[in-house]
């Protein structure tokens, strides 16, 4: 689990290419403090398992799922990513819940300097769109954010000048592919509500809220 807070930009120092699966060394300092194998790091948004580590880098698998799934497949030697250890038990929750399991990809067909602040226009598959309201959350590149404006095509994001500091998603430009993450809060809510073996009932609606007692 991830917060979406953003630690450190890494960057990637080798890209290793199977069939369809590859590994990635990637070259940090911060997050490797307290390191451990089998520990999980979000690479851009993708929870990824430490396979090994030094001092001044560590390298994960990634499997064909992952590689069919997301944008690692498009890193190279140099490219920046990144970074978030797992959430600790005694730290501030700053983002919100992250699963690091990345629900889709979207790509920027926007950008626009407003102030001191950079907003984005991303554009998703229209299936993921019902889990996305205005001012709700969102992870982008494993970055935390707030959507501020849902289109009939993908959302609107507005970066502060911390976050373009901070993370790689203040790098990109239009045209440019991101993994998104929808809130997980969402999707629990749709399956509770949706879905005939979790609720018989078939939904929510009048019938359901009367039967369960909500209802005089």
């Amino acid at each position: 689990m991830f917060t979406g807070i953003v630690e450190e930009i890494g960057t990637v120092s080798a890209v290793t290419q199977g069939a369809t699966s590859l590994q990635l060394a990637i070259s940090c300092t911060k997050v490797l403090s307290d390191v451990s194998k089998g520990d999980s790091i979000s690479v851009n948004g993708v929870c990824l398992t430490v396979a090994d580590f030094s001092a001044r880098h560590f390298t994960a698998d990634v499997m064909p799922e992952t590689v069919k799934a997301t944008t690692l497949h498009a890193l190279r030697s140099g490219s920046t990513v990144n970074l978030e250890r797992a959430m600790a038990a005694n730290g501030r929750f700053g983002g919100h819940f992250v699963s690091g399991h990345v629900d889709g990809t979207g790509e920027i067909i926007s950008v626009q300097q407003k102030e001191n602040a950079i907003y984005m226009d991303i554009k998703i598959a229209p299936e993921l769109l019902k889990y996305f309201i205005l001012k709700g959350s969102v992870t982008v590149d494993g970055t935390s954010l707030t959507v501020f404006g849902v289109t009939d095509y993908g959302f609107t994001i507005s970066l502060i000048p911390v976050t373009q500091d901070d993370s790689v998603i203040g790098r990109k430009r239009t045209g440019d592919k991101v993994n998104v993450e929808c809130d997980m809060l969402a999707k629990y809510i749709e399956r509770l509500l949706t879905t005939e073996k979790v609720n018989p009932m078939g939904g929510l609606s009048m019938d359901t809220l009367a039967a369960s007692g909500f209802l005089d």
